[in-house]
């Protein structure tokens, strides 16, 4: 499992960080992009948009045929939750048997209920489904600051070599076998991210942001641990760290979108870049209550979204609610 060729297919910031990443490791890749034209822009420029002033690797072939990335050795999926089934299945004919898909989107599929490793199996039978996620802004790793995240399959041999594949002395990666702990603290997170930007975006203090992490990393482990999510997983990269990381501030799209709600927007004003907590949070919540698992943060952004409570009415809703043991 050398994996000497890796597609990206995702030119947005983090699928081009990714390439960039595997490139200055010494791997051939090729970075797909859905459009033709900004295919053909980032070909010019050697540059994305979205990370101005960083410059693509020589070693990153660009191209907006995706049976140019389909016979790579493993694959990324570095494109939005909701739209990776789609790119699944269009790429699923050009693979090569047991080709590693790797999910690097942060959600569940709405409608289906489904994981991202989930939607991989059902759309690509014949790959080995793996997730990549922690704490890690696009920005951060193109320039290659240092950063550490988890990579999960259901091998361990597999979830190795692709760690050892992928990572470098910047970009270091742990791996697992708990693919469901990783992607639940990667999805969980963009909601309680949202809740954070709110808290922050209302003026409601140092303190009220430190209680709303606390609690929020509360309601990921409890849903974790009703999906059957290893707690050593919860607590770690994908888990509580990247928890930490998108409520710290705007670099995250989810916070970001979560201040401009706090400070007054409607949803529609505030939607801006893709917060892929948006689309999560209904989803977590209808999973959450068919098990039972309390998530009262999680709820109160979703009602929020919906349109069902203001953000008023919304942080209302949880400093009213009955003090109990703290668990």
């Amino acid at each position: 499992m050398a994996f000497d060729h890796i597609a990206v297919l995702g030119a947005g910031a983090w699928g081009t960080a990714l390439a960039n990443i595997l490139a200055r490791n010494g791997r051939s890749v090729t970075l797909w992009a859905r459009n033709p034209a900004v295919a053909a822009a980032i070909r010019e420029s050697r540059e994305n948009a979205r990370l101005p002033g960083i410059p693509i690797e020589d070693r990153v072939a660009i191209t907006e045929r995706l049976a140019d990335a389909a016979g790579a050795d493993a694959i990324l999926l570095a494109v939005p939750a909701q739209a990776l089934r789609g790119v699944a299945i269009a790429v699923a004919p050009g693979l090569r048997d047991a080709t590693p898909l790797v999910a690097c989107a942060k959600g569940i599929e709405r409608g289906t209920h489904k994981f991202m490793t989930e939607v991989i199996a059902e759309a690509a039978p014949t790959a080995r489904p793996a997730i990549l996620s922690g704490p890690s802004f696009a920005a951060d790793v193109a320039r290659g600051l240092p950063t550490a995240v988890t990579l999960a399959a259901a091998d361990e041999v597999l979830a190795a070599a692709l760690a050892a594949a992928l990572g470098s002395t910047s970009f270091r990666l742990y791996h697992s076998t708990d693919i469901r702990g990783v992607e639940i603290g990667g999805a969980a997170k963009n909601v309680l991210a949202i809740a954070a930007g709110i808290v922050t975006g209302r003026g409601l203090g140092s303190s009220a942001s430190a209680a709303l992490t606390t609690r929020g990393f509360a309601e990921l482990f409890r849903f974790g641990k009703a999906f059957g999510a290893r707690p050593e997983t919860l607590v770690g990269l994908s888990g509580l760290g990247d928890l930490i990381l998108t409520c710290s501030g705007p670099q995250s799209r989810n916070f970001s979108f979560g201040l401009a709600l706090g400070r007054g927007s409607t949803a529609a004003q505030a939607t801006g870049k893709l917060a892929e907590g948006i689309f999560t949070a209904s989803v977590l919540v209808d999973m959450a209550q068919a098990r039972a698992v309390e998530m009262p943060i999680a709820t109160a952004v979703s009602a929020v979204l919906d349109g069902r409570l203001s953000v008023d009415q919304a942080i209302e809703s949880l400093l009213t609610r009955p003090f109990r043991a703290e668990g």
